[in-house]
């Protein structure tokens, strides 16, 4: 079993690689199966194809996401009571996380499929929505805190605000790789952080 576990993470190491580096479509399992070190027979045991990999990619990728954003939350709990206070750490130490990868953010597997979507079937366009919809349902219910205590200085709706999270971390990331400028990614968070200050602050 521990032996199945570590071949299938290495195909998944693999995979998501070669994936952020040139998308699905130029990811053949040939590819995956040489780098991967293991025969077709193996990849074929733990995926029966490429969308049975884009799925477990996605759903990797929602896991490790949860458990970041869950870590980084807690730390700016930790740090403040005032909800304002604690999103605006939060957003602050997601800056700086991105901005310590040395070579930038190297890329979203969930933004990768969507490009691609025509190449996946409903079950992994249905993961991929999962995935955004739960960074919606997270940032928003750190907007509603702040929004109980310090009302909107401008008529915004709180799901397009918490998707706004999600379109300056995406947007970033790719403005870094088109510019070869990987700052700017946590140049844009920070912005972002600036706005939600601006907009929940009291006159």
């Amino acid at each position: 079993m521990a032996r199945g576990q570590e071949t299938r993470k290495r195909i998944l190491d693999v995979a998501q690689s070669a994936v952020l580096a040139k998308g699905f479509d130029a990811t053949s399992i040939d590819e995956i199966v040489a780098n991967a070190e293991l025969t077709k027979s193996g990849f074929f045991y733990h995926f029966r194809d490429k969308n049975a990999l884009a799925l477990a990619l996605i759903e990797r990728h929602i896991e490790i996401e949860d458990q970041l954003f869950d870590e980084l939350l807690q730390r700016a709990r930790d740090l403040a009571e005032d909800p304002l206070q604690r999103a605006l750490i939060a957003l602050k130490l997601l800056a700086e996380l991105i901005d310590d990868m040395p070579n930038g953010h190297p890329g979203c597997v969930v933004a990768t499929a969507v490009y691609q979507d025509r190449l996946f079937d409903r079950e992994v366009r249905e993961a991929n929505r999962r995935a955004v919809l739960g960074w919606r349902r997270r940032f928003r219910a750190m907007f509603d805190d702040i929004v109980a205590v310090y009302p909107a200085q401008d008529d915004v709706d709180l799901d397009s605000l918490a998707d706004m999270v999600s379109s300056v971390i995406e947007g970033g990331i790719v403005m870094a790789r088109a510019l070869a400028e990987p700052s700017v990614t946590a140049q844009q968070i920070l912005l972002l952080r600036s706005y939600v200050k601006v907009l929940f602050s009291p006159r």
